[in-house]
């Protein structure tokens, strides 16, 4: 089951925020993340916050969620007008979980209507959905895209048959990139495929396969993440009992530099450690807000919202976050608010991951030392810290962690 919330301060049951956070709304990047928990099965590397249909029972439908996620919305928008200003239009969307693909399309429009209705769109809003490729179709991806959805990120994981087994996926190899296909010619500019790779018994032919499939699926964004074996989940269980080994921390730096290498050469660009894209229109701006300090409302059971030094974040069970919100309550279990300090940390850690690296400004008198012996070390690039910015070199993203440790 999905890991215990982090402790943190009560959280007010209106949902009202400090006028410090409220101080500059709007001036920051402002976007809605919505958490849809559903899934039909639970995949066995998986720890995000989902539940099937037989966990949740008759009381947990989409129904029930989609009422309750207009209230939350609606909560939001007067928690953030309570300083007296204007609600900041969301200009990004970004609907994640889980499997959204299982609302359908005509609930997903309605999630954006709902969206629209509270907070508002900027015009040119970028609107992402996730959606897993088995329970998408050309109908669904023209209904999608009617419904005002310009961005969709499809989990493809693998092209290896074998390597999907051990992930406990449900889709078939070669689903994935044809959905990818499907949405492109439903009219999506933009579509991202992401990838997994060190799964025990992956090969480096097995990811070169998966890399091709994605080529050929002609996205023009891709995402790829190392698995790491998360406590709670089936796979966990298995590196426990030594039916699977644990990824190997030098397989796994191989892995990501066949990534990087094949991605450049065809005209994808890194610009985040885990992401790639054909050019800035690309990028998926949402997760920018996220990198660099945006302010973002998470709406949804288990979803983090930040605005302006302060995180909170839902309870987690969908049948909770319904009972509270019917009752007129905010759904957030706990917060906590950043002081100057953490919220220093915090860009060096987040942006430092973003090709643009972080201002020096950031960082203490040791903290540029620091800096000036990663650049020796070839961590960092030489030319980028003489224009007082901090950024990764490719070595530098292999050890991006470590460069974080090193400038805090």
């Amino acid at each position: 089951m999905p890991s215990q919330l982090p402790p943190g301060e009560p959280a007010p049951s209106d949902g009202s925020l400090p006028a410090s956070a409220l101080s500059g709304l709007g001036e920051r990047p402002f976007g809605v993340y919505v958490h849809v928990p559903f899934c039909a099965t639970r995949c066995g590397y998986c720890d995000f916050n989902t539940y099937t249909a037989d966990e949740l029972g008759p009381a947990g439908g989409f129904g029930d969620w989609l009422d309750a996620l207009r209230a939350e919305l609606d909560l939001g928008a007067r928690a953030l007008a309570a300083g007296g200003g204007t609600v900041p239009a969301a200009q990004t969307v970004f609907v994640g979980g889980g499997t959204p693909s299982l609302l359908g399309a005509e609930r997903l429009a309605a999630v954006l209507t709902a969206i629209r209705n509270s907070f508002g769109l900027t015009a040119d809003a970028e609107v992402t959905t996730e959606s897993n490729p088995e329970s998408t179709s050309p109908e669904f991806f023209a209904d999608l895209r009617a419904g005002g959805y310009d961005r969709v990120s499809l989990g493809m994981q693998s092209a290896a048959a074998h390597v999907l087994r051990v992930l406990e996926r449900n889709h078939t190899p070669g689903r994935a990139a044809a959905a990818a296909q499907e949405a492109r010619a439903a009219g999506f500019e933009h579509v991202n495929l992401d990838l997994i790779y060190g799964t025990p018994g992956e090969s480096d032919d097995d990811l070169r396969a998966s890399l091709a499939a994605v080529l050929d699926a002609g996205v023009d964004h891709v995402s790829a993440y190392s698995l790491i074996v998360e406590d709670g989940t089936a796979m966990a269980r298995k590196v426990r009992r030594g039916e699977l080994p644990m990824p190997d921390e030098d397989v796994l730096a191989d892995r990501y530099e066949i990534i990087d290498s094949t991605l450049s050469g065809a005209g994808l660009g890194w610009y985040e450690v885990s992401n790639w894209a054909t050019g800035e229109s690309a990028r998926c701006a949402h997760n920018l807000g996220y990198w660099r300090g945006g302010d973002w409302w998470g709406a949804g059971p288990g979803a983090h919202s930040h605005v302006g030094g302060v995180r909170w974040w839902n309870v987690k069970h969908p049948g909770r976050y319904s009972a509270l919100l019917a009752d007129g309550r905010s759904p957030a279990h706990a917060r906590e608010l950043l002081d100057d300090e953490d919220r220093r940390i915090e860009r060096i850690m987040l942006e430092l991951r973003v090709a643009e690296g972080v201002p020096t400004a950031a960082l203490t008198s040791d903290g540029v030392l620091a800096a000036k012996e990663a650049v020796a070390d070839g961590l960092l690039r030489a030319d980028a810290l003489d224009a007082g910015r901090c950024a990764l070199t490719d070595r530098g993203r292999l050890l991006a962690d470590a460069v974080v440790q090193r400038l805090l």
